[in-house]
């Protein structure tokens, strides 16, 4: 149930979305309107080169698709649970993630084109990160399901059954996040071309510090004792 997630699921889903926003809106500005932080456009690209007869073109997408793969891989590497804990773990990787964006703003501002998969693998990584707490996914680097999911319990309210609000509170700061993240990645990359994936790459690893300091500060609390606020 939602009613049993500590109260930061909101403020850290929401940064997380603010992140995944923004480096989805460098990959359509400056990838050929290729997204980064989800998979499912690149998936219909790779079919569209296959009956073009594009080799090229269909090799770059699959190791875009493959990098998200492998930085989803590691997530759950380094996360590995299925229910949502405190734990330093969180921390290592949102570091990883804003080092591997900052790898690819620096590669891709210097025209290699590497600096794709990079921020395929970040993004991968952080959807890597999401966890699965009684029964309920909780996505940050697409909206397609929120938005799903949020037709679903309106349609199921129309019903007569009960309306978790808390839920829906949170399926909208995602989207809500999502999408200020595309307007700062947008407005970011007007100015600073592919450099402004380095304000994502931020925002990850001021995540991580704030995330590190706060589950350090529970005083008697192991790391992975549960998700007491």
């Amino acid at each position: 149930m939602f009613t049993k997630l500590p109260w930061w699921v909101e403020i850290g889903g929401f940064w997380l979305a603010l992140i995944a926003g923004a480096a989805n809106a460098v990959g359509l500005m400056g990838f050929q309107h290729q997204a980064v932080s989800h998979v499912t456009g690149t998936s219909t690209l790779l079919g569209l080169s296959l009956v073009n007869g594009d080799g090229a073109g269909g090799l770059h997408l699959l190791l875009t698709l493959l990098s998200f793969v492998i930085g989803a891989a590691l997530g759950g590497l380094l996360v590995g649970d299925t229910a949502l804990r405190l734990s330093h773990r969180y921390s290592v990787a949102l570091l990883l993630e804003a080092a591997v964006l900052a790898a690819a703003a620096l590669t891709l501002a210097s025209g290699m084109t590497v600096g794709h998969f990079l921020a395929s693998a970040a993004c991968g990584l952080q959807n890597g990160l999401v966890s699965t707490y009684s029964g309920a996914v909780i996505r940050t680097t697409h909206v397609t399901g929120l938005f799903t999911d949020l037709g679903t319990m309106i349609g199921q309210r129309l019903r007569g059954r009960p309306f978790d609000r808390r839920k829906a509170l949170l399926y909208l700061l995602l989207i809500t996040g999502f999408v200020l993240g595309g307007s700062g990645g947008a407005y970011g990359f007007q100015h600073l071309r592919f450099v402004a994936l380095l304000l994502p790459a931020g925002g990850a690893a001021g995540l991580a510090i704030v995330y590190w300091a706060y589950q350090s500060r529970l005083t008697g609390t192991p790391a992975s004792a549960g998700t007491r606020p």
